[in-house]
């Protein structure tokens, strides 16, 4: 079967024809775990149907409402060409590239599938299966890339635990920021920071007199937080995990808040059960805040002093490879060999997943850049939710 629909693959391609995998085909051709498809499914571009059939020689062509098909045979293995008419498919924004064997085959995304299906449907334990099991290896990458060499990276940047304490034991507000006026008096409050990385902003709302926790999946992270907040004379507590597979004695349900902030979401290639854990922390009436970067400035626009390109797609579904963050704050940090896989959201898709978690939205607010050359840009981006 793959080596046919690789065929298929290279002979459209070459031709210059759009396509892509769907249904059934699409899932297999990716990877979840269903039975062989009784026919390899693609979805050609409709004004260049003609074209295609060309390509595999004798099959029987069928019209049905609004397409056509055509059906023929090789090595044993029915291939179905269909087209839908007026359907542009290179613009379709859950059409992506998927390596089978070495090869580059077009897809309907997985994702798509696991939104469009009925919840009913039988594939879906084999896609959510999938979905986590991605997950999973995706932190894994990620977990080598934040251990490669972090500490030294906050250490450039923020000098060592026993210089940097003092300055935020100074002026905690001032570390965190832009989160103030949000916050509100955190004392006694119980405080969830996930992904809280290095640790300044947990120091800072324990010197509030918050009970402060991180969240977080390095190791490396740890060790720069725990030295920073015994140097600042502040108790936090910090959890190496994986926030997708915390055990369940760490969601008591008991928080008042829960804090994510800037670079987090894109470490997630399903929302859906992050939020889910993020709601499971919160006691009644406690809020999540969300403050991070604007998907118009990370998806959509290119910048270079004060040229400004759109050259993302602010749709587009892929994960993309980069250099782990904190590589730029080391002098050799091209040097590290782990890199990141991101998968960046939509502001549409983020606020979907809150409220589909049972949170109440209580605000949304879109930041804007502040350098002259970037006005009128969106940088940043808080949302804030609550438990009810």
């Amino acid at each position: 079967m793959l080596s046919v629909i690789k065929d298929a693959a290279e002979k459209l391609t070459e031709a210059k024809i759009s396509y892509m995998c769907i249904g059934s085909t699409a899932l297999f051709v990716q990877g979840v775990r269903l039975p062989e498809p009784e026919a390899a499914e693609i979805s050609v571009q409709w004004d260049n149907f003609d074209a295609a059939l060309a390509l595999f020689g004798e099959g029987k062509r069928e019209e049905f409402p609004g397409g056509s098909k055509f059906v023929y045979r090789k090595d044993g293995v029915t291939v179905h060409l269909v087209c839908f008419y007026n359907t542009v498919i290179i613009t379709d924004p859950d059409r992506i590239s998927v390596e089978v064997d070495g090869q580059a085959v077009w897809a309907k995304s997985v994702a798509y599938y696991r939104d469009a299906l009925p919840e009913t449907d039988p594939y879906q334990p084999a896609i959510a299966a999938y979905i986590k099991e991605r997950q999973r290896m995706l932190s894994a990458a990620n977990e080598k890339a934040w251990n490669q060499d972090s500490y030294q990276a906050w250490v450039k940047r923020y000098g060592p635990p026993e210089e940097a304490a003092p300055r935020i034991a100074r002026d905690p507000l001032g570390r965190l920021k832009s989160l103030v006026p949000h916050l509100g008096d955190v004392q006694g409050k119980k405080v969830l920071n996930a992904l809280g990385s290095h640790g300044s902003k947990a120091v800072a709302l324990a010197l509030l007199g918050a009970d402060a926790t991180v969240v977080d999946i390095s190791e490396q992270n740890a060790r720069y937080a725990n030295e920073l907040a015994a140097a600042a004379g502040a108790s936090i507590r910090y959890v190496i995990s994986d926030i997708m597979e915390l055990p369940p004695e760490e969601l008591t349900g008991d928080y008042d808040l829960v804090l994510m902030e800037l670079g987090i979401l894109h470490y997630f290639i399903d929302l859906a059960p992050l939020m889910d854990i993020l709601a499971a922390a919160l006691k009644p009436g406690g809020r999540l805040i969300i403050q991070d970067f604007h998907p118009i400035s990370t998806k959509l626009i290119t910048s270079k002093g004060k040229k400004h390109k759109v050259t993302g797609n602010y749709f587009s579904t892929d994960l993309e490879v980069s250099d782990v963050a904190y590589s730029k704050l080391l002098d050799d940090g091209s040097r590290l060999e782990q890199k990141v896989r991101l998968r960046k959201w939509t502001l549409g898709e983020i606020v979907t997943s809150v409220a589909q978690a049972g949170l109440f939205l209580r605000l949304l607010d879109e930041e804007p850049n502040t350098k002259i050359d970037d006005m009128g840009i969106p940088k940043t981006f808080t949302l804030i939710a609550e438990k009810l």
